[in-house]
């Protein structure tokens, strides 16, 4: 058993062939699948597919590199996920290599997720890109640590991790911990704990090897999990338990029965 817990499924990459994204599911053995939201704009799109689909749950919120959206009202997101298959608010976060200028805006916008995540209950799923020290400041004076989260296609170092869970939130690895080059990654896929892991795709982006380059999707959740286990000379079905039950506990999602059909 298998979960990625971070994936764009609405994206048109893979929105137009979704009946093969499920077979290569089901093939690979990834039985849930979290929809991240990115606009409100789309958001129909994240929550329509977790109606549709029993092991597909969403998201709602903004993602930090869009400066023309409106400005995100914290009302708005609370009310957005009061909806039993949406059990995240995020994307959200800071993004630093994408936007040079002025980035008030983007840590306002993340504030207010932080702020709806605590009046909803519900936790946050975190992008951070040459972001760290500003992040982490904020999820402290936001009190980010009263819901948790996910601090999602983690890229940072050992030291930022353990600031992150110290705060209550797992760290994700996505397929760029597969990669030649990710060396100082790899490092910190040994030190995470198993209980605060979770594997994710970020699909259609960021194809593990050996599928790099290529168009990427929940079934090949697998590579991280057994690149994973290579390095922590583990297990794959180790790595793929102790994450899973991990993504079970943190968006309160209850597991299918063996063998459910979807």
């Amino acid at each position: 058993m298998l979960v990625d817990s971070h994936c764009h499924l609405n994206f048109p990459e893979l929105a137009g062939r979704l009946d093969g994204v499920m077979a290569l599911m089901r093939e690979n053995r990834v039985t849930h699948a979290l929809c991240v939201s990115v606009t409100l704009q789309e958001f129909p799109q994240v929550r329509a597919l977790a109606e549709r689909y029993p092991h597909i749950y969403g998201s709602v919120g903004v993602h930090p590199d869009y400066p023309d959206l409106p400005e995100v009202a914290v009302k708005e997101l609370v009310e957005l996920a009061d909806h039993p298959r949406i059990v995240a608010i995020g994307e959200t976060g800071l993004d630093y290599f994408r936007i040079k200028d002025d980035c008030e805006w983007q840590r306002g916008r993340f504030r207010a997720h932080i702020r709806a995540a605590r009046q909803c209950g519900k936790p946050l799923i975190i992008h951070m890109r040459e972001a760290a020290p500003d992040t982490l400041r904020i999820m402290r004076e936001e009190n980010a640590s009263e819901v948790g989260g996910v601090m999602h296609c983690f890229t940072e170092s050992w030291d930022v991790a353990r600031a992150a869970i110290d705060l209550g939130f797992y760290i994700s690895f996505s397929g760029i911990v597969t990669f030649r080059n990710a060396h100082a990654l790899k490092e910190v896929a040994k030190r995470v704990p198993l209980q605060y892991m979770l594997i994710e795709t970020d699909s259609p982006y960021l194809a593990p090897v050996p599928y790099r380059g290529k168009i990427n999707e929940p079934g090949l959740v697998k590579y991280v999990a057994e690149e994973i286990a290579r390095l922590r000379e583990t297990t794959m079905e180790q790595v793929a338990i102790e994450t899973s039950i991990n993504f079970f506990k943190l968006f309160k999602v209850k597991e299918l029965k063996p063998h459910a059909e979807y």
